[in-house]
């Protein structure tokens, strides 16, 4: 509790930042690494599949992308997708970096949690096209309103997963209000690696927030109502 005024800062420093032993905080963040950048590379390898399918006037080619694309969701993307949520939040909260002081880390975990629903909630197109593609040629309106969702998701997913490597990168400044209460709380003295500085997060960033949280909710809302891109109309 008087960590400050008993031991001095350095000390204090030492006791608050020590959630995790340096092994152990370098483990995960490696292993946050690894899977976030092989999550990219496996949407990007997706969305060539796709655009593939998509575009192709291959038929065995077409089938072929489709077929791969279920593989690589089910056994590639969707577990690097919740390693990388898993360890990020491991990272997040086993440092002094925190969840939700930074605008920065905020964001990153919105997108995340963004990528990983549109990732969940688009398995069954994914399925879908797979099954046809391995029964019949793909053909037919329903079916070509899957093959576009398929690579407007991945476009998407990409993108997100880009934005969330910028601001690994860059680390914009800006605390939030609890952030910002933390900060000048007696006990949190977060180490120099950490501090970005204590000012209010820019405007933009606060609007990004924003927008992906608004995103989030209409995915979800869209798929619960069944109103969701590409649904299939019998």
């Amino acid at each position: 509790m008087q960590c400050r005024l008993l031991a001095g800062a350095e000390a204090c420093r030492s006791l608050t930042t020590m959630t995790m032993t340096p092994r152990v905080r370098t483990f995960a963040l490696t292993a946050h690494v690894t899977s976030s950048v092989s999550w990219l590379g496996a949407v990007a390898a997706f969305l060539a599949l796709a655009l593939a399918g998509l575009t192709s006037h291959d038929t065995q080619m077409v089938r072929a992308a489709y077929v791969a694309t279920e593989l690589i969701t089910w056994f590639v993307i969707v577990p690097l997708a919740f390693g990388s949520l898993l360890t990020g939040l491991v990272v997040s909260l086993g440092t002094s970096w925190g969840l939700l002081r930074h605008f920065w880390v905020l964001v990153k975990v919105m997108l995340t949690i963004l990528a990983t629903v549109l990732l969940v909630l688009h398995t069954q197109p994914i399925g879908v096209l797979a099954a046809v593609a391995r029964e019949t040629a793909v053909y037919g309106g329903d079916v070509a309103r899957l093959q576009i969702q398929l690579v407007g998701d991945a476009a998407a997913a990409l993108l997100a997963l880009l934005v969330n490597v910028t601001l690994s990168v860059y680390k914009p400044p800006g605390m939030t209000p609890y952030g910002e209460r933390k900060q000048h709380e007696p006990r949190q003295i977060p180490d120099s690696a950490a501090v970005a500085d204590i000012e209010r997060a820019p405007r933009w960033m606060k609007t990004f927030a924003f927008l992906i949280v608004a995103l989030i909710l209409m995915f979800v809302i869209l798929h619960l109502t069944g109103s969701g891109l590409g649904a299939l109309h019998h």
